[in-house]
């Protein structure tokens, strides 16, 4: 768990003045956006993407996915984009070489910032460059797992250097000359549905077999799932345990086929360990793209209505999706909140949340979505001053993501007051006792984005939280703050001046 320290001061969480009626316009997914943006340059055309994210995690994939040759062009505005893909093998530019001491062979760097998305998606790629990589981040970022997958990088020929400890970032990544590689280039430069007869059939080699464990992040699969079609022969990739969050390895998977390539997927019902996902060689077709808004991100304003009674609506919520934030559907409900999903007279889809200040308490498996474990927590822990107790299972490996999630959750719901303690795949958080209230505290961000919006939801109820850094939202949501402040003017008339609960 990293607490890094930030010189700015901190934030005063605003408490709600009464029950809302907002509407919250949300930027793009960052997980779609990821995969788009990958995809795009790494397709067998150009592609035209909207409704792009531009956070930090996003710039930072735009940045690498450039040092590799890819050309983005802003289209009329920030959130649009024209992309040219990159030749492959991948040109890496020495534009990125460190410039202070540079040398000759200096190695161009991938800075990654603390987006799993970056230090995952983009080493196999580093696989099929033309010169090494050295991939690097945030203090942070050195401790989220990596060797599973950078072990799967050696598999397809690239020598792997860790420069620290073995495992985790910073760690050089030189290609190699993998069996086929003269294939891969053939199959590389044709899209999945004009590549040459050889080529799409591996020219002989068949697809690549990769194992690998995710246990730690289903970005492991993804990442390789991204970098399959670019592999002479494609790959069948198989992990070796159970794989968390498998909303997200769904859409990795949707993404693929709306670009013409082929996947097959496990049987349902398939046991651990011998479920596979086949990718059939031939680079992505350019594409254009409009990205769904973040679901995910809706959660804290979504929640803003159970905690402070009334509506917050988020338009343009997809009527079909892959995105785990989806789950809020059903989550919200068992937290004490009403949703619907209505139709504006456009027949644009709008979701509503809506809440009367009571909360309640639950016990919910969130293997699948664990990105909105933080959000359901400072639900669960706003509930617990209301008698109720909760229980969030299946998210262990939550402990590897920007911080140890488990431990940062559990140890601000301690600094509230809270009665909270870690499982082995989870947290629980107890009732306090009649009468007692959860206390004003300055809560820790630890670089994390969602313990920050964490922090924000418990400051709706609380009087005097405050957060040590709200900044590290712009990681995923820039201009938080503003879109928070707006939601929380937005007070319904019904009810004007009344205080949340």
């Amino acid at each position: 768990m990293h607490d890094e320290p930030t010189d700015a001061p901190a934030w005063a969480a605003p408490r709600a003045l009464g029950p809302l009626n907002a509407v919250v316009e949300l930027p793009g997914s960052k997980s779609l956006t990821a995969r788009e943006l990958v995809l795009a340059a790494t397709a067998a055309g150009p592609s035209t993407l909207a409704g792009v994210l531009r956070a930090r995690d996003t710039d930072l994939m735009i940045s690498a996915l450039t040092t590799l040759g890819a050309r983005f062009e802003e289209d009329g505005s920030p959130t649009r984009l024209r992309v040219t893909p990159a030749p492959i093998p991948f040109p890496v530019s020495r534009s990125e070489r460190p410039t202070a001491d540079a040398t000759a062979s200096a190695p161009a760097r991938i800075d990654c910032g603390l987006a799993g998305t970056v230090m995952r998606f983009i080493p196999p790629l580093a696989a099929l460059a033309d010169a090494p990589l050295l991939f690097d981040g945030d203090d942070a970022a050195r401790s989220r797992p990596l060797g599973p997958l950078l072990d799967a990088v050696s598999a397809l020929g690239a020598r792997v250097d860790y420069l620290a400890a073995p495992g985790f970032l910073p760690v050089l990544i030189t290609p190699g000359a993998p069996a086929g590689a003269g294939a891969a280039n053939a199959v590389a430069g044709a899209g999945a549905a004009n590549a040459p007869a050889n080529a799409r059939a591996g020219a002989g080699t068949g697809p690549r077999g990769l194992a690998i464990d995710s246990t730690a992040s289903s970005q492991f699969l993804s990442a390789l799932l991204l970098a399959a079609p670019l592999l002479p022969g494609g790959a069948r990739i198989t992990p070796t345990g159970r794989v968390p969050s498998l909303p997200h390895v769904a859409m990795t998977v949707a993404s693929l086929r709306e670009r013409g390539v082929s996947v097959e997927e496990p049987a349902a019902g398939a046991p651990e360990g011998e479920r596979a996902w086949a990718v059939a060689p031939g680079r992505p077709a350019g594409a254009s793209t409009t990205i769904e808004p973040d679901l995910s991100n809706a959660g804290p304003f979504l929640a803003a209505a159970l905690v402070a009674g009334g509506t917050v609506s988020v338009p343009h919520w997809p009527a079909s999706t892959s995105q785990a934030g989806d789950a809020w559907r059903g989550l919200l409900p068992r937290l004490g909140g009403t949703i619907r999903l209505i139709q504006e007279s456009d027949g644009a889809p709008v979701l509503q949340a809506t809440g009367t200040g009571a909360l309640a308490g639950i016990d919910a498996d969130l293997s699948a979505v664990g990105e909105l474990a933080p959000t359901v927590a400072a639900l669960a822990v706003l509930a617990s001053a209301q008698g109720h107790t909760s229980r969030l299972r299946g998210i262990a490996h939550l402990r590897g993501h920007e911080t140890d999630r488990l431990a940062a959750i559990v140890a601000e719901a301690r600094r509230l007051g809270a009665p909270a303690r870690e499982t082995a795949d989870g947290i629980e958080v107890g009732a306090l006792a009649a009468g007692t209230q959860l206390r004003p505290a300055l809560l820790h961000s630890y670089a994390d984005h969602r313990m920050a919006t964490f922090a924000a939801i418990i400051g709706l109820a609380v009087p005097g939280v405050r957060l040590d850094d709200v900044v590290c939202t712009s990681k995923t949501l820039p201009g938080f703050t503003g879109l928070w402040g707006r939601m929380l003017a937005s007070v319904s008339p019904a009810a004007p001046g009344r205080e949340a609960r």
